[in-house]
């Protein structure tokens, strides 16, 4: 059929696995690694991309694992596939895609990729600080409009960066802006004292004393039920008028509704990737700000990036069907 890839079709003894949705610059990474999966699971990939919910279901309704790629798996859609066992999500923080406790109640297996995206996450944490601090596609557009104003930058060296969470692309992002001549701290939480010594990082343990310190503060903290709302309203309250926000990690990290509130003073600068609701309408109060800049979730879409995720997502739903584990959330 037009647009759908299948492999081992005529194997109709072999459990299916279904991937409702897909970008289409992973296909090709995603069509290398289905070999793993051969006298294991038949493959059925449909090569467009949609968020319509009855398609989607329509879709897995005959699937024994599912491949969550670009989508939201909402309770409406667990609760009309009831022959799933297995959902295998291309991102880390499968907590915000995926509703894990009513998982574990099924016996349904979660499993999310690790590590993927470090540098991907961190190269794209960079661009949005750069384009918060130089204006580059703003001055884009202004150029070709025939306006040469142009605008005043903001100079990174010597700044203090406040990074909340230093795992993976937090380390990396450290590390990028210690190449920037910036100062580094970053939260003490759960983070081995090595790893600040190694990176050269200051470690701080108030959050607000972080935040209040730094010129720059950039969001890397996972979602889990322990991060969930984790940046409270108080914290957000130590922002200094004129100090830069980052998040590219999770909205839901931050308790609800308090970012869009600080942001509304117009007094800080920001740039986010993660939205509380996703996608982002174009009525929504955030886009009425000055001085945000906005992007649709995309830190994590890099070719690299795209290698290490359908490798493991593959390997996830392989291990799942040999009876083994493998970066199993429940």
């Amino acid at each position: 059929m037009d647009g759908i890839f299948e492999t081992q079709p005529e194997r109709t003894d072999l459990p299916l696995v279904v991937m409702p949705v897909v970008i289409a610059s992973m296909i090709e990474p995603f069509k290398k690694n289905f070999a793993m999966l051969e006298n294991v699971a038949r493959v059925r990939m449909y090569e467009d991309f949609t968020l319509d919910e009855d398609t989607i279901v329509e879709r897995c309704k005959d699937a024994d694992a599912v491949m969550v790629i670009g989508f939201h798996c909402t309770d409406a859609i667990l609760d009309r596939l009831p022959n799933v066992k297995c959902y295998a999500f291309g991102g880390t923080g499968v907590a915000s895609y995926i509703n894990l406790d009513k998982s574990k109640e099924r016996g349904i297996r979660v499993c999310n990729v690790l590590h993927y995206g470090d540098h991907a996450v961190a190269e794209h944490t960079m661009a949005l600080l750069m384009e918060l601090t130089r204006h580059a596609g703003a001055l884009d557009a202004q150029v070709k409009q025939g306006d040469w104003d142009g605008a005043d930058g903001f100079e990174l060296f010597g700044k203090r960066l406040g990074i909340i969470g230093l795992g993976g692309i937090g380390q990396t992002v450290a590390g990028i802006a210690k190449a920037f001549g910036m100062k580094v701290s970053a939260w003490n939480s759960h983070v081995p004292a090595r790893v600040f010594a190694d990176l050269g990082v200051t470690p701080v343990d108030d959050m607000n004393e972080l935040i209040a310190g730094s010129d720059v503060v950039s969001v890397h903290m996972p979602l889990l039920d322990s991060t969930r709302g984790i940046i409270a309203a108080e914290n957000l309250e130590a922002l200094r008028p004129g100090t830069l926000f980052v998040n590219t990690a999770r909205a839901e990290v931050i308790e609800p509704g308090a970012l869009l509130v600080r942001l509304q003073r117009g007094d800080i600068p920001a740039a986010l990737d993660v939205f509380e609701h996703e996608p982002l309408t174009a009525d929504d109060p955030l886009c009425k700000i000055p001085g945000i800049v906005l992007t649709p979730h995309i830190a994590w879409r890099t070719d690299g990036a795209y290698i290490g995720l359908t490798k493991q997502v593959v390997q996830s739903i392989t291990a799942f069907f040999k009876g083994e584990d493998f970066n199993v959330v429940v």
